[in-house]
């Protein structure tokens, strides 16, 4: 037989996270004084209650070893397609072929799924625009689309490949 847990652990499900939203809340606001206290400090008491309540999902980590390969291909990636989008963007509009793809995904853990669709919505002229249900296909509309398989091609080398060592 469970214990209940007290009052104060209910109302309280995170200390630190209310103390948190708090002083951000104090932070961000344009003036100190008693009304944004107060609202600061409902904040701090009903955004923790529901914080509790999602469904939590921890990072297993597995090997760090590409983080600093994938960082440089990333960084690399967003000075190329910045470069690649004002050429594009200052261009004739109807060379443009804007397009929706699917990209299978084979990585299953949630926390590289969002490094993935990070990177892509970073690099400019591509957003990650969906996640399928089953977390098994990302919608990525793309700012010029010459060719789907060879795009879907290269996010799974240059960035899911990588990421699925990272978060196994």
């Amino acid at each position: 037989m469970s214990t209940p847990r007290p009052l104060l652990r209910r109302l309280f499900p995170s200390p630190a996270l209310s103390l948190t939203v708090t002083a951000f809340w104090l932070l961000m606001s344009d003036s100190f004084n008693l009304g944004q206290l107060l609202l600061g400090m409902l904040l701090g008491l009903v955004v923790p209650l529901f914080a509790a309540r999602l469904d939590r999902e921890f990072a297993r980590l597995g090997t760090l070893r590409p983080v600093p390969k994938l960082l440089c291909v990333v960084l690399w990636d967003i000075l190329v397609s910045n470069i690649r989008v004002a050429m594009q963007v200052l261009g004739p509009e109807q060379r443009l072929k804007p397009g929706f793809i699917w990209v299978p995904l084979d990585i299953a853990n949630i926390h590289g799924i969002a490094a993935l669709t990070s990177f892509i919505t970073l690099t400019p002229g591509t957003v990650s625009a969906a996640l399928s249900d089953d977390r098994r296909h990302l919608l990525v509309h793309v700012l010029h689309l010459d060719d789907a398989d060879a795009l879907i091609a290269e996010i799974k080398s240059r960035y899911e490949a990588p990421l699925m060592e990272i978060f196994p």
